[in-house]
């Protein structure tokens, strides 16, 4: 094997199975009797949506190091040498050096559609190929490519249903890909960096170590689990905060660790149509993940603009110390303050939760989306910007696809509603353990001293602010 080696440039898919990008190189390997070269930069990034938060670095270093396990136990000859290449920096000047070092010719990869990172790859990718270098890329990431889910005129989708519908009818999504039966991996370069380059908050993020298992066999286990066991009554089970009855796929989603190809064609029947509740309520949020990643390709700075333009002069009040009490879970809202510390000491939180803290960040206090939606890019395992960005904009109203201003989540009848025990405020607030479901919802009435704060807003004057606020943008425009 004389012939230089095919680079391989992973990203959000640290996966063997269904990764297009690997199963290229696999194949032109065996055809040029080659080895490929695997690499892993940590690149710079100018906005903060798109540079690595610091739950997901806990995640990130996790991930790499099992997908660098994977790709050694496929690799045909052992050594001790790491299968990942880890390099820092522009990736441009990373592969000139490569290139110039081993007189690589072929470069791979999946794409990805993070704004900063899907324009550095076009670039990218005009200057190699100017250089007369191949580059061949793959959709990786998606059921289907966005640009292509079109509506009857040929145009581009902006409301979920219709997007959903779309894609439904008239497209067929591809079947997952094999995993290579084996790889010839070229080891003999070194990274500039190693895993220990990734600084995490080790006093903060320790505690994931109890609670997440990190990579791909653990994502189809988890997977494999939840179609047993959960997805039949998912579309019922899904909103109660409670119940452990969602599939907890996100950060493997996010990482790649499994393909939502892969997903889709484990649980589909015949038609979409031809699945039950729960599998169609599953798929639709894998959907979901689809939709918002056509969003940010088609509002690229939904990370911090209003989609909906009329948004820009809205009278947010953004105080600081109340903001600092929802990122603390000290708003007197046992059900807010659950999710928040649920967040904090987990690096997850239940969706119905995710709706309901950003309604109340938003519409309660009246603080601009972006706080929150920035604090959750932080904390959360699953950080994928696309859907946490598009998400917060959809709770605060200012989303192509939102959800109307006046939408207001009583937290206190949320709480009710969906933990109507308590059972899940008491895992999370252990003052208010003793509280029975007529108090727990609001202690403030309860006969017990209990070290649990007052409501730092009332919700009748909260409500009337933000509607009066919400109808003077509306005349104003």
């Amino acid at each position: 094997m004389n012939s230089p080696p095919i680079l391989i440039w992973f990203r959000n898919d640290l996966r063997l199975i269904d990764n297009p990008a690997l199963k290229k190189a696999y194949e032109i390997s065996n055809e040029l009797n080659t080895k490929i070269l695997c690499v892993y930069i940590f690149e710079d990034y100018k906005k903060f949506a798109f540079k690595t938060g610091s739950a997901s670095k806990w995640w990130l270093k996790k991930s790499l190091l099992n997908f660098d396990l994977e790709l050694s136990n496929l690799d045909k000859n052992k050594s001790d040498l790491s299968s990942l290449k880890l390099f820092q920096g522009n990736p441009k000047n990373i592969f000139f050096y490569l290139i110039d070092k081993l007189k690589i010719k072929i470069l791979i990869w999946n794409k990805r559609y993070e704004t900063e990172g899907y324009q550095r790859d076009i670039n990218l990718k005009k200057i190699l190929e100017i250089k007369n270098l191949k580059v061949m890329t793959f959709d990786g990431s998606t059921l289907v490519e966005p640009s292509k889910v079109v509506g009857k005129k040929n145009q581009r989708l902006k409301i979920f249903t219709a997007y959903k519908n779309s894609l439904i009818k008239n497209h067929k999504i591809p079947k997952p890909l094999q995993k290579p039966n084996n790889l010839a991996i070229f080891k003999q370069i070194n990274g500039t960096i190693n895993l220990n380059h990734i600084k995490k908050n080790e006093k903060w993020t320790g505690k994931f170590n109890e609670i997440w298992q990190v990579g791909e066999k653990y994502a189809l286990k988890k997977f494999n689990h939840f179609l047993k066991n959960k997805i039949n009554l998912y579309n019922f089970n899904r909103d109660f905060i409670f119940v452990d009855g969602t599939s907890k796929l996100s950060p493997h989603l996010h990482f790649g660790e499994i393909s939502p190809k892969f997903i889709w064609h484990k649980i589909i029947k015949n038609s979409f149509e031809d699945n039950n509740y729960g599998e169609q309520a599953f798929l639709s949020e894998i959907i979901w993940r689809d939709f918002a990643t056509n969003l940010m390709l088609l509002f690229p700075n939904l990370n911090f603009e209003n989609m909906k333009s009329s948004f820009n002069n809205f009278n947010w009040i953004n105080n600081l110390e109340n903001f600092q009490k929802w990122k603390l879970g000290e708003t007197g809202y046992p059900l807010i303050d659950a999710s928040m510390k649920q967040l904090w000491e987990t690096g997850w939180m239940h969706n119905r939760a995710r709706m309901i803290v950003a309604s109340f960040l938003t519409k309660h206090l009246l603080i601009n989306w972006q706080f929150g939606a920035d604090w959750f890019h932080d904390t959360l395992v699953d950080a994928d910007t696309a859907v946490n960005y598009s998400s917060w904009q959809w709770v605060a109203g200012c989303g192509a696809d939102a959800a109307p201003f006046f939408r207001i989540f009583n937290p206190i009848t949320q709480g009710k509603k969906f933990d109507k025990s308590g059972v899940f405020i008491k895992k999370y607030i252990k003052t208010l353990s003793n509280l029975d479901e007529n108090n727990i919802h609001q202690p403030q009435n309860s006969k017990l001293k209990l070290n649990y704060p007052m409501p730092i807003v009332d919700h009748n004057f909260a409500r009337k602010r933000a509607l009066t606020n919400f109808y003077k943008l509306k005349k104003n425009l």
